[in-house]
């Protein structure tokens, strides 16, 4: 074998050549932001799913609270989580149910994400002669 032929035979293995290089950068260049602008996406909708879950547990504890304890005749309508939850804020509307022995108790939850406020709203019925 011709040392020359053997030379060049190393040398045409040794490495990645100028272009393929250059199509890897570019390659990467155009997935990097498509996956990074994922992982963004993922993050915020990982965030406002954990908001509401909190939204939601609030609401359900303080309806079970007014409705448990006869509250929502005498309670006040609304009021915040400030202390353990800020921004977080709630209020309670009444309604007859259509047979007239019910009331139907509402209670939304408001909360701030991303600069825009949200809410969820659960409600419940509650014998009106239960006093």
């Amino acid at each position: 074998m011709n040392i020359s032929r053997f030379r060049q035979r190393i040398r045409s293995r040794a490495g990645f050549t100028f272009a393929e290089v250059l199509a890897a950068l570019v390659f990467m260049a155009i997935v990097i932001p498509v996956v990074m602008q994922g992982i963004s996406i993922a993050n915020r909708a990982g965030v406002g799913a954990e908001r509401k879950e909190i939204a939601v547990q609030l609401a359900a504890n303080m309806l079970n609270q007014l409705s448990i304890s006869n509250l929502w005749q005498t309670a006040q309508a609304s009021g915040t989580f400030e202390q353990d939850y800020p921004g977080y804020a709630w209020s309670m509307q009444q309604q007859t149910w259509p047979d007239g022995e019910m009331q139907q108790l509402i209670l939304e939850v408001t909360y701030p994400l991303q600069g825009r406020i949200f809410a969820v709203e659960l409600s419940t019925l509650v014998d009106d002669s239960v006093q």
